[in-house]
């Protein structure tokens, strides 16, 4: 389980020269305030600036261990086995850097954090209250993510929308912070343009009224973020300028655009930097976005296309592996491939068996993580069907575990294999539960979580694809292959090319004759645009060729 979160810090002498930028949203969510924040710490990040990010989520949960995909999108994991908002894996992403507990704050863990605190008798016998002492220990959890990161500048996303009762008390953290240190930070809304199609007109009423709510709750906007269409015209900049009381060159633009890593050049052309820095008198001196858009235009620009099936029951809800998606983009812009995804939803396979001709056309298969019964049966045809039609296969923790109950099945002949998690009386469990995990009661936190080292084995597609025999993944799980049965899946070709370095958790499995590999991590979860995951660029790698081959 994750530690308690400790707010106590010793101040340092760069506390006083730290910048802070708020970044709110307005009357709406989905607008992309995640890709935002990253965004616009990658154009500081540029500039030769130390950023780290802090993202709050009004929610009571403690984490995000226990939510829905269905509701929430993917439950991102950190090093440190941190169950989070996916948004810190977008900043994970464009800031190329690895986060922990502390970036992440949640209204269930700040909440907790007091209420423990007064048990302790922390408030020395006060009566504990949201103004102050809940306001102070937000403002403290800010202090303390920059002091951890030594950063120049720290960003705080706030979640939610302006007049949200959940995030209410982190705006007037917010507030006070900004009376607590002025010329030091900065306030940046990101509201909605709509362009209504009976008259061809950007309406800017939204974004009045979303400003003039945050300014009745002490903050006035420093610049204004626009999320529209098609680019903002000059007769809606200027009425978002006067109703607003913000300049009219501090209306920044954030229209569609072709990939979400166009962002960062998109706000670097507009001056966005150059705003942030004049305004909070930041020493800045980088090396720009070269190499960043170097990286973006091969993904514009692609030489060759693959169509990837992902094979899960959360498919309705595309968020629900965002950072498979991202780290297909990122392998795609390795290899300068334009990779198409193919959204199977395995419950259906489930029911009939004929619907498994959805995968025809499919250079590729990916089984993702995931947990219970429901499309198990559909994912298991999904990963036969690749074998058997040598298909290259990628197998993501549950998909590794279900990839060697098929495996069993349907090679080694052993009737009824199947994990304990969708049958605990199976005949042959190849897989079961983890010893340690046997005798939790709770469900948040407790999972096998974080990052594992893993030896690979050498001579192995594994092997080859990290090229080192020592490796470190993320993970989030339960379940874990039975060693009883090993020797005998072994010996019918199946082979282990990774284990934890005891040799006790096989950690890869792959096909001996042709490219199928299984992890039981997440190696998604590592991937970033400028250092892709080996094992997705190995993977869609063995796509092209195989593409080639048929050919």
């Amino acid at each position: 389980m994750q530690k308690p979160i400790n707010l106590e810090f010793t101040a340092s002498q760069r506390d006083g020269e730290r910048r802070y930028i708020f970044i709110l949203g307005s009357l709406m969510s989905g607008l992309g305030k995640g890709i935002v924040s990253a965004s616009i710490g990658k154009i500081l990040q540029s500039k030769g600036l130390k950023v780290v990010p802090l993202k709050f989520d009004g929610y009571l949960n403690v984490d995000c261990g226990t939510m829905n995909p269905f509701r929430h999108g993917e439950v991102f994991v950190l090093d440190d086995g941190t169950e989070c908002d996916m948004d810190l894996g977008t900043y994970e992403r464009f800031l190329n850097m690895d986060l922990n507990n502390l970036n992440n704050m949640t209204g269930g863990k700040i909440l907790s954090y007091v209420i423990e605190k007064e048990r302790r008798g922390g408030y020395l016998g006060v009566d504990v209250q949201i103004v102050p002492h809940l306001t102070n220990e937000i403002k403290a959890w800010i202090h303390k993510v920059g002091n951890a990161f030594d950063a120049d500048v720290v960003l705080v996303e706030v979640g939610g929308t302006v007049g949200d009762l959940e995030n209410s008390y982190f705006i007037e953290a917010a507030r006070q912070f900004a009376l607590e240190n002025p010329g030091r930070t900065m306030f940046i809304q990101l509201t909605y343009v709509p362009t209504l199609s009976t008259v061809g007109e950007q309406k800017t009423k939204p974004t009045q009224h979303a400003t003039r709510m945050l300014q009745g709750m002490g903050i006035q906007p420093d610049v204004i973020i626009c999320r529209e269409h098609e680019t903002l015209t000059n007769e809606a900049k200027k009425k978002i300028s006067l109703f607003c009381n913000v300049p009219a060159d501090h209306i920044i633009d954030d229209p569609d655009c072709e990939t979400i890593y166009e962002l960062p050049e998109i706000f670097e052309k507009q001056g966005l930097a150059d705003i942030i820095i004049k305004k909070l008198a930041l020493n800045a001196n980088g090396d720009g976005l070269a190499e960043w858009n170097r990286r973006v235009e091969r993904i514009k620009n692609p030489t060759s296309e693959a169509v990837i099936g992902i094979t899960g029951k959360y498919t309705s809800l595309k968020d629900s592996y965002a950072s498979i998606k991202e780290a297909l983009v990122h392998a795609g812009g390795e290899l300068g491939c334009s990779v198409k995804l193919k959204w199977i939803e395995t419950t259906e396979i489930e029911r009939d068996k004929s619907k498994l001709s959805v995968l025809d056309g499919c250079d590729g298969i990916i089984v993702p993580g995931g947990y219970g019964a429901r499309g198990t049966e559909g994912k298991i045809e999904c990963i036969r069907y690749a074998r058997e039609n040598r298909i290259p296969f990628l197998g993501l923790c549950f998909g590794m575990q279900l990839a060697v109950v098929e495996f069993a099945r349907n090679v080694c002949g052993l009737e009824g294999a199947n994990s304990t998690e969708i049958n605990p009386d199976t005949k042959h469990p190849v897989i079961h539960r983890l010893p340690e995990q046997k005798a939790l009661k709770l469900l948040g936190g407790t999972q096998r979580l974080g990052s594992y080292p893993a030896k690979l084995a050498k001579g192995t597609r594994t092997y080859a694809a990290y090229g080192t025999e020592y490796i470190t993944e993320r993970h989030r799980h339960r379940w874990e292959f039975n060693n009883e049965y090993r020797d005998i899946i072994t010996k019918n070709g199946l082979i282990i090319s990774g284990t934890s370095p005891d040799g006790e958790i096989v950690e890869f499995i792959e096909w001996r004759d042709s490219f199928g590999i299984g992890t039981q991590a997440h190696p998604e979860f590592k991937s970033r645009l400028i250092k892709p995951a080996p094992l997705f660029v190995a993977f869609l790698k063995a796509v092209l060729e195989n593409k080639g081959k048929q050919k």
